[in-house]
């Protein structure tokens, strides 16, 4: 006889659509900060960068939006290295926010306290990206407490996602060496990094299903560790008032 499904903690179902709330932001982003500056400015031009929206009238969008994800990021508490890990992507993700880049500004309306500010966004918003990879190679990989590991089809996703995002970082450094009149023209750094938020964000929202399906599963019922096919109910973690899931 089948065991019967529990119903999932309130608190899960609260976390979960914080989680996927944190994951659709990702996705989301750089799809409305191009949308949003094509509706303000009545013309499709794209910059150089997303962070280059922070000069444009989508600034508070952009600063608004990662500071959500640092300040969850900050505030999750799960197991060592999680919670280490986690806060130090979440202080990146605000200090992005919060010290702007010079690529985009007017011409002309840098000093040389902007250009150092312009230094930190860039070492962060690069520590930051190779974290999201961290989280989904090494953290959502690993099995729950209860010893029970993600599917197969579930850790190729997760690592497929992983990949897809050192392989932008990789080209969006590799662009540094075009041409300045290239680079303006192709925007590799812009579709670099919205490939690399696209699948962070896509990487999130599914391990929180997984962690979701399984928190209304009965105790034990989860399904056998490494499900063949890769399904959600083998990831088990007992739902707690956490942040976004980053393992």
């Amino acid at each position: 006889m089948q065991p019967e499904a529990r119903k999932p903690p309130q608190d899960a179902v609260t976390v979960r659509r914080l989680r996927l709330g944190i994951g659709s932001v990702g996705i989301a982003l750089p799809i409305v900060l191009v949308v949003g500056h094509l509706v303000a400015t009545r013309r499709l031009t794209l910059l150089d960068s997303l962070s280059g929206y922070y000069h444009t009238e989508m600034r508070d969008i952009f600063v608004g939006s990662l500071c959500a994800i640092g300040v969850f990021l900050i505030s999750y508490r799960y197991r060592w290295p999680d919670d280490a890990l986690s806060t130090v992507a979440g202080t990146l993700a605000v200090a992005v926010a919060l010290f702007p880049t010079t690529v985009g500004a007017p011409a002309g309306s840098t000093s040389g306290t902007d250009r150092t500010v312009g230094v930190v966004h860039q070492i962060a918003a690069a520590a930051l990206f190779v974290l999201l990879a961290v989280f989904c190679f090494l953290l959502f990989t690993r099995s729950d407490r209860a010893g029970r590991p993600p599917g197969r089809t579930a850790n190729r996703f997760y690592r497929a996602c992983g990949l897809l995002i050192l392989v932008a970082i990789a080209a969006a450094l590799a662009s540094t060496a075009l041409p300045a009149d290239v680079r303006h023209t192709l925007k590799p750094v812009l579709w670099c990094e919205s490939v690399a938020v696209f699948a962070f964000g896509a990487a999130w929202v599914a391990k929180s299903d997984a962690l979701f399906r399984s928190a209304g599963a009965p105790d034990g019922s989860a399904g056998p560790p490494g499900n063949r096919d890769g399904s959600a109910g083998p990831e088990a973690e007992r739902a707690t008032p956490a942040a976004p899931s980053t393992g």
